[in-house]
């Protein structure tokens, strides 16, 4: 079975009975890893026939968003990138209009695009042009005319350049091989009915060019009097990677033995070991030619047939080399012709998050807060990249000798652009650590920067108060039925010089469901470091029952003592 995607495209356009041929259309299929990460892109445009020069807007938006699209980080999701391109367009389109003042009216144009990335067809569009999806004898239209009528004339009510902000579609689908995508301007499905369409990209011609010259000339005889264009996608192949293969990829490096201070790896000499364990091995590394230290982790024999563990261990170089933050841990890449499954990271002296804790059993808010931001600047940092950490804990979170946080371990990153791409990995089991672990992963839902956000938020409650703000399970929790299943302990019980302010920060940081957290890293640290009245109002309207169940309770087991002694007094 191949692995990689393989696509054909052709494409055809004419001015048709107009002078000027206003449509544009462009498509592109990369090589190597890029395929893999950004799929293949065709792009359609159709330039407003009332506006004058719009062909430079439609075939600015198809070349633009083709270069632009295949220049986004490899981490970002299709969406995010794609949404940004377009962002950037729709501004460039709408100053070049504004600089007119009204001169020659406007550039204005269409959009259709279809990307295809692993086996998933994701659609964006604004305007009257289509995009189709043929499977078998079956012709979809999978785009809706952004139209409107006025007069008995009909005008687009969505066009690139038209405003400030363009609302663009969105929508997906799942791709078999022997699929079809088609995209037309309105020359040609305006003139030609679907069912003609359908026969004609049904063709089993394998030339697509032919295939859509015959879609604009047909168009052309039946009476259209607009610009003409036709872009045919064939689905050759779909990257479909089965679990031997996968495993194959994985373990195409050995994983090398347990290794001592004075033994040689790769060309770097160990001179110590950090830390040896049934899931990994760390040491520190000299470079034995330019003597630079690093520290060089391995994974345990115990995992060699552990594919998902194996990805995760491979996931770790590619996440440290790809953010470059300086509260996030660097990885390197290692020298071309290295033999075993290793990976080099940066070497931090200092101590972690948890040996902090136990020097530090009561620290002041200000060392708090001073690790709380820069932990969020190192979050933010992933945030940006389209990747949730997924696994903060004080364990992953290092301070070296200058006071400096590191956020670390990044084997259960979630990154939206690989993760679009099909594996046949069971990734199912919930991210994160006991007791640190974002509810919603319980609860079967995809994470986000607000996982990380419960996550950091345990974190400082844990620094603040040297407890947990929830419950500890018996046994590792797996999974929840509900929200309600996990009950807030407020900060205040277990320290009772917290202000108010920062109770009520907490307490909406923590929040089990998150869409009641915070809607931004910067709304939690803001709160978290300048107080907010509002915040702690709302702590004192709680009910008392709220504030101080245990008092209350206390309360009232002595008056049911009182009751009952008076009544055996009677």
């Amino acid at each position: 079975m191949s692995t990689r995607l393989e696509v054909r495209f052709g494409g055809h356009s004419v001015e048709g009975r107009k002078s000027v041929n206003q449509d544009a259309f462009a498509a592109h299929l990369p090589e190597g890893t890029e395929r893999d990460l950004k799929g293949a892109a065709a792009v359609m445009c159709d330039g407003v026939s009332s506006a004058a020069d719009s062909e430079i807007a439609s075939q600015m938006a198809v070349t633009g968003f083709i270069n632009d699209y295949f220049s986004t980080p490899p981490t970002w999701s299709v969406r995010k990138a794609a949404s940004s391109v377009l962002n950037g367009l729709n501004q460039w389109v709408y100053r070049q209009n504004a600089a007119r003042h009204g001169v020659r009216d406007s550039l204005l144009t269409t959009f259709s695009a279809a990307v295809i990335k692993s086996n998933t067809l994701h659609v964006f569009h604004a305007g009257d042009s289509r995009v189709w999806h043929l499977r078998g004898d079956t012709l979809e239209q999978l785009t809706r005319d952004h139209v409107m009528s006025e007069g008995g004339r009909e005008f687009l009510a969505r066009a690139l350049g038209a405003d400030t902000r363009l609302e663009v579609d969105y929508l997906t689908r799942e791709l078999n091989v022997g699929d079809r995508v088609l995209l037309t301007t309105d020359g040609v499905h305006g003139a030609l009915p679907p069912a003609r369409i359908r026969d004609i990209v049904t063709g089993t011609d394998g030339d697509l060019e032919a295939l859509a010259r015959q879609l604009v000339d047909e168009a052309l005889a039946a009476g259209s009097d607009d610009n003409l264009s036709a872009l045919i996608v064939s689905i050759d192949t779909l990257p479909l990677e089965t679990l031997e293969e996968t495993h194959r990829r994985l373990t195409q490096r050995p994983i090398p033995p347990v290794l001592a201070a004075g033994h040689k790896i790769d060309g770097y000499e160990v001179l110590d070991v950090i830390f040896s364990g049934t899931r990994s091995h760390m040491y520190l590394v000299k470079d034995c030619d330019s003597g630079q230290r690093y520290v060089l982790k391995a994974p345990s024999e115990n995992f060699a047939e552990d594919a998902v563990y194996l990805d995760g261990f491979i996931r770790e170089e590619w996440v440290g080399q790809r953010i470059d933050h300086p509260n996030v841990m660097k990885t390197y890449p290692g020298r071309p012709d290295k033999q075993f499954m290793t990976y080099l990271g940066e070497h931090i002296e200092g101590m972690n998050l948890r040996e902090w804790m136990q020097d530090n059993p009561r620290p002041s808010l200000d060392a708090v807060r001073d690790i709380i931001r820069q932990a969020v600047a190192g979050l933010r940092a992933f945030q940006r990249a389209d990747m949730v950490h997924q696994d903060l804990k004080p364990e992953n979170i290092m301070i070296n000798r200058d006071g400096r946080v590191k956020i670390l371990d990044f084997g259960t990153v979630m990154i939206a652009g690989t993760d679009e791409i099909a594996s046949p990995l069971d990734k199912s089991v919930p991210q994160g650590s006991v007791n640190y672990v974002a509810p919603e992963y319980l609860m079967g839902e995809r994470g986000s920067f607000r996982s990380d956000l419960f996550s950091l938020a345990v974190i400082a409650y844990e620094m603040i108060t040297g407890t947990l703000p929830f419950d500890e399970p018996a046994v590792k929790r797996v999974s929840l039925k509900s929200y309600t299943e996990l009950a807030y302990i407020p900060a205040r019980h277990r320290r009772h010089d917290l202000p108010l302010w920062i109770e009520g920060c907490l307490k909406k940081a923590l929040q089990p469901n998150p869409a009641d957290r915070y809607d931004a890293f910067s709304e939690f640290l803001q709160d978290f470091t300048v107080p907010n009245p509002r915040l702690a109002a709302d702590i004192r309207r709680q009910p008392l029952i709220q504030k101080n169940p245990v008092a209350v309770w206390q309360v009232l087991c002595a008056i049911l003592f009182l009751l009952n002694l008076w009544q055996l007094a009677r």
